[in-house]
């Protein structure tokens, strides 16, 4: 028997109630929705089952008479299936944006990034994490300019388990140097706007998935009083921090941190975008799973001010993705559309002054949730990228940016 991943719905406030202490026992991990205090009557419930607890779980849903289904019978295979890599020298490869990749791999792509791009890419240290480990984040431009261009932020990797969103910073980049020329929409883009990419957001928590547990959420932070590790980085930002949605019990995995950007990673995100503030102007942050693109707010029900421009950018980017790929995305303000989740960074930035801010959750709907087959990488990040790039084009377009003239 191997680790299995279970879809459960509770109907009742009392399967509810069970449903919540089988989820925090028997060494199970949440895989949606975050936190057992979000799991609602009628809400589908993905749990994660080490194989030894398989049995002891499936015999208690049928005790409690609660409705399952196997989602995902063998998790070992997949985990595999992501960390195999079928070449001699990957870095190399024409297949490189089609696998997952070690952290070290990222960093050595980081390098070669900007050494084959001297003109395009640059790349600046703006911090480091809990761990000593650099949080390096790519500076993409087309034309230059005299002026200080407007840019927009891209940042992935947020979640340590959610590998699809490292890999789609990275094949976003190689996609934007590629066609930066040949097509037209890329070129406007990066004409127009600085793009600025932190392709892990969250480098200590990654490299432990690599290592030890592929289904860590939180970074590596060590708390004063508590032996549990980790603080959520997306409850970690200064938007009605720790309020209802987050907690304050280190052992959690929805846990705030001791205060606002308490944590080295959150901290340099939000110092690096308050001294760019006047020139960033878009923001997007990227997650998995359940394939929703969100805007603020996350950390109240109160509607943005401006609400129905953030609804209409990302209702057409909606209908692109279904046009163009035959996929569906939820999409709507955060806490409407999900839950309650105060602290995060897309939050912070629209409250900063950014007011074009957005969260997207990337495939899958939990067929394979966390564990997303390299075979999909590609579509996945097709599907963002048009929703990017189709949400930056009608800002552009809407606000009237030129590209600067040929210095």
């Amino acid at each position: 028997m191997s680790d299995q991943v279970l879809s459960i719905i509770a109907k009742t406030p009392a399967e509810v109630d069970i449903l919540r202490n089988m989820s925090t026992q028997h060494e199970t991990v949440l895989w949606q929705p975050a936190s057992a205090r979000h799991i609602k009557p009628d809400t589908e419930v993905h749990l994660y089952i080490p194989k030894h607890h398989v049995q002891n779980v499936t015999d208690l849903l049928k005790t409690h008479l609660l409705a399952h289904r196997v989602l995902l019978q063998d998790t070992q295979e997949l985990i595999a299936m992501q960390t195999r890599n079928h070449t001699s020298d990957p870095r190399s490869s024409e297949t490189f944006y089609e696998r997952y990749h070690s952290l070290e791999d990222i960093y050595y792509w980081i390098n070669r990034t900007i050494t084959d791009n001297p003109d395009r890419a640059k790349v600046i240290l703006i911090g480091s994490s809990y761990e000593k480990r650099p949080l390096y984040v790519l500076k993409l431009s087309g034309r230059k300019s005299n002026d200080a261009k407007k840019a927009m932020w891209i940042d992935c990797g947020i979640h340590a388990r959610e590998w699809i969103s490292p890999a789609f910073c990275l094949w976003f980049v190689d996609h934007c140097l590629k066609y930066y020329g040949e097509n037209v929409e890329v070129t406007q883009l990066l004409d127009t706007l600085d793009l600025y990419v932190l392709p892990v957001m969250n480098p200590d928590g990654y490299k432990y998935t690599w290592t030890t547990n592929r289904m860590w959420r939180k970074n590596r932070s060590k708390h004063p009083h508590s032996d549990c590790i980790g603080t959520d980085l997306n409850r970690n930002f200064d938007a009605n921090w720790c309020t209802e949605g987050a907690s304050d019990y280190p052992c959690e995995e929805i846990y705030c941190g001791q205060f606002p950007e308490s944590e080295p990673e959150s901290r340099a995100v939000a110092n690096f975008l308050r001294s760019h503030k006047d020139t960033v102007k878009l923001y997007f942050s990227i997650h998995s799973y359940s394939q929703m693109l969100l805007f603020p707010y996350s950390c109240s029900y109160e509607q943005a001010q401006n609400h129905d421009e953030l609804l209409a950018l990302v209702q057409e980017a909606a209908q692109n993705i279904r046009r163009y790929y035959r996929n569906q995305y939820k999409y709507g303000a955060g806490a409407k559309t999900i839950y309650l989740a105060p602290g995060g960074s897309d939050d912070w930035a629209y409250k900063m002054g950014i007011e074009y801010s957005f969260t997207f959750e990337l495939q899958d709907r939990g067929t394979y949730g966390f564990l997303l087959p390299p075979s999909y990488i590609t579509k996945a990040s097709k599907e963002a990228a048009l929703a990017v790039k189709g949400i930056t084009l009608r800002v552009i377009q809407k606000k009237q940016w030129a590209s600067p003239p040929q210095s």
